[in-house]
């Protein structure tokens, strides 16, 4: 019998087995209405249900109103954004895939500019069309950068709130059907700046030290998985590196994977930087293929963890290689999965693990089997068969 490559292995995390290896990353769309998601959402993440994709997470979902990046965001601080949810994680589970979600708080980031506007602070243009600014909240009250608004800082009395809000709407989505949540952690977000030292200056039991810098993070995550049934995962999504020798470092990474490990999270989830700007910015890296490969594959061998890497990750072989030399055990797609929606699906072609479309959606595959009996007469360049 052949051995299925590394990247079409099922993989056992808790109560669950992955079809594959594959994950859709989380993708922010910008297009909710008050927190609630609609139709667009369950187009975009369903067809990567049928695309192939061993999980799909939801884009990051905010657990406090202000907690949103832009008004398009969505949320889950209110049961009424619950039957949203539930429809996209019915329609995965009923399609082979898991269903995922993030949950996060923007932070000082919160209020931004959809990115087709110009993804900044909230302006008057904004203003015009509706897009009312809010006040961002933050370790510290230190903007993001010139020409940001300054972010309230957090009382001890509003952290421990915003805890409960983590609980509350981890709480929510397990109700919608989610199977896997992911606490996030990256990109300069609420969680992250308070990771960093680069925004967070506080002199409290939540600052100075790398055990107080981490102390919400890992609060978050305990409260989270006390709501989290035992049988299904928790992921952490990290910004692995602030990108500048004064910030978050790899070896902090380290350090708060062994804290979450021992608290009950389940994967890593090894992203970089954002810590001013956008949260794509890559911090003085050097984007190439896999630039973030490095960061899950140290995570997972120095805290004995399982990880899943994401950057810059296109090609099947890449993937493939990246699980078959030990360097992490999930691949995330994104912005290619947005290319090629079916992008799990064509890769096991690619690499020989389905030759007569199998792992196709029966209401596709059928056809595409039949298609293929007489494929050369569709090839560019072949002659017309009537001819």
């Amino acid at each position: 019998m052949t051995t299925a490559p590394h990247l079409f292995q099922p993989l056992s995390l808790r109560g669950i087995s992955t079809r594959n290896r594959v994950v859709i990353s989380p993708m922010c769309q910008y297009s909710a209405h008050e927190g609630h998601i609609d139709d667009w959402h369950m187009v975009h993440l369903g067809r990567f249900a049928i695309g192939g994709a061993g999980i799909v997470f939801t884009e990051a979902t905010a657990v406090q109103k202000q907690g949103r990046i832009t008004h398009g965001c969505p949320g889950l601080w209110t049961d009424s954004q619950i039957p949203g949810h539930a429809r996209i994680a019915q329609f995965a589970l009923r399609n082979g895939a898991i269903p995922a979600i993030q949950l996060g708080h923007a932070g000082r980031k919160g209020g931004m500019q959809r990115p087709w506007y110009g993804n900044g602070a909230l302006n008057e243009t904004d203003i015009l069309r509706g897009d009312m600014p809010w006040t961002p909240v933050g370790p510290s009250a230190l903007p993001v950068a010139d020409g940001w608004p300054v972010p309230h800082e957090l009382s001890r009395t509003e952290i421990s709130e915003l805890i409960e809000d983590y609980a509350a709407a981890a709480g929510r989505a397990l109700a919608a059907g989610y199977k896997i949540a992911e606490v996030h952690g990256a990109h300069g977000y609420l969680v992250h700046s308070f990771l960093s030292p680069l925004s967070n200056r506080r002199t409290d039991e939540y600052g100075g030290s790398l055990s107080g810098r981490m102390r919400l993070a890992l609060e978050i995550a305990e409260r989270v998985r006390a709501v989290w049934p035992d049988d299904l995962p928790l992921f952490f999504r990290t910004s692995a590196v602030d990108g500048t020798p004064e910030g978050w470092s790899l070896n902090d990474t380290v350090v708060l994977a062994g804290e979450l490990k021992h608290i009950g999270v389940d994967v890593m989830d090894c992203s970089s930087s954002g810590i001013a700007g956008a949260a794509t910015a890559s911090g003085g890296q050097k984007r190439q293929p896999g630039f973030q490969v490095g960061y899950a594959e140290r995570v997972r061998k120095e805290a004995d963890m399982k990880t899943m890497a994401v950057g810059l990750i296109t090609h099947p072989q890449q993937a493939e290689a990246i699980l078959a030399q030990g360097r992490a055990d999930l691949i995330a797609i994104g912005r290619e999965a947005l290319v090629d929606p079916n992008w799990a699906l064509n890769a096991a072609r690619e690499l020989g693990h389905d030759g007569q479309y199998e792992t196709w959606p029966q209401q596709a595959g059928w056809w595409l089997a039949v298609r293929q009996k007489t494929s050369d007469l569709y090839r560019p360049g072949t002659a017309d068969p009537e001819s």
